[in-house]
């Protein structure tokens, strides 16, 4: 078994992130041999990457024999991270929230993960990580994220403008400010979660063109007309050829703090009705809660912590993890 197609295919069957580091594959005499790009990542993660490998690659038609070789010559700077965009049809729908709790569950679940806080008009990051008054630094010629205390590093327009200051800026200066909160030196940054602006605009569409998402996710609402908006949201990416990850549905259901009654001032399921309608895969529901509102006006995202709500943001961040695993 030898030759450039059945190289090919043993990439094929390595895991997503053995993909994104594998510098080198050659199969030759029933050996297959891997240099994987290991810069930044502890031996807990190189040790589970390489068991991943030979678990991928021993069993293929042909393989007597797995060998893999890391190194860290190439540098964390020649990677660029996976891109997870989260947007929304329309505004008011937690979807900034959702990106800054899903970010943070993703650093938990062990990924190096990055935060863009893409809504140029409107940041609110910098409130929700407790990053407010941080300026980011500049190396050679580009921005160095600003780091938080939850193992998610971030950039935001919120960093680099008075607070309270309002941004009136015509779509292409938006997109220019855009670029640079993304073409940032993210470092070994594995994944970086895009907070795109409400609605189908100008910087979703520079977003689609310069810096094409891995895959996204779409927060909505239960009540249709909230629903309405998140399917142009989706067909745009469709259009765009970018994957839905899923859908997730915020604000389902509210439990009196008094009485322990509960009741769906939006409505409840109607998102995962639609993403079944569409034939997209429904992905989680975040109820509407008051301790997610406090402690998210406080800069303390409730996926940092250990509750119900950080772990309905846990769960989300697993499905997106195995979305991207097996892409």
């Amino acid at each position: 078994m030898n030759g450039q197609s059945d190289e090919n295919t043993l990439k094929s069957l390595l895991p997503a992130l053995a993909q994104n580091r594998l510098q080198s594959l050659k199969l030759e005499h029933g050996v297959a041999t891997l240099v994987l790009d290991v810069a930044g990542m502890d031996k807990i993660e190189r040790e589970r990457l390489e068991s991943a490998v030979r678990d991928a690659l021993g069993a293929a038609s042909g393989v007597e024999e797995v060998r893999v070789a890391m190194t860290a010559e190439r540098g964390a700077a020649a990677r660029k991270p996976r891109i997870i965009a989260v947007a929304s049809g329309k505004g008011g729908v937690g979807k900034s929230t959702l990106s800054a709790n899903l970010a943070v569950a993703l650093a938990r679940a062990g990924r190096k993960t990055g935060l863009v806080d893409a809504d140029i008009y409107g940041p609110s990051q910098p409130r929700l990580l407790a990053t407010e008054g941080q300026r980011p630094t500049a190396e050679d010629k580009k921005l160095v994220p600003v780091p938080s205390k939850f193992g998610v590093s971030m950039l935001s327009m919120g960093h680099l403008v008075e607070p309270g200051r309002a941004i009136a800026w015509r779509g292409p200066m938006a997109g220019n400010a855009l670029s640079q909160l993304i073409d940032a030196q993210w470092g070994d940054t594995e994944l970086l979660v895009v907070d795109l602006p409400p609605g189908t605009g100008d910087v979703q569409l520079t977003m689609m063109q310069r810096f094409k998402p891995d895959g996204a996710v779409i927060v909505s609402t239960p009540q249709d007309l909230a629903l309405m908006d998140a399917t142009r949201a989706i067909q745009l990416f469709e259009q765009a050829q970018v994957p839905v990850i899923g859908l997730v549905e915020n604000m389902a259901g509210y439990i009196c703090p008094h009485c322990g009654e509960a009741s769906d001032p939006f409505g409840h399921g109607g998102t995962e009705t639609a993403a079944r309608d569409m034939g997209q895969a429904f992905l989680g529901r975040i109820p509407l809660d008051m301790a997610i509102r406090l402690a998210s006006d406080e800069g303390v995202p409730p996926a940092a912590g250990d509750s119900p709500q950080a772990d309905a943001f846990a769960a989300i961040a697993r499905r997106v993890l195995t979305w991207l695993d097996n892409q």
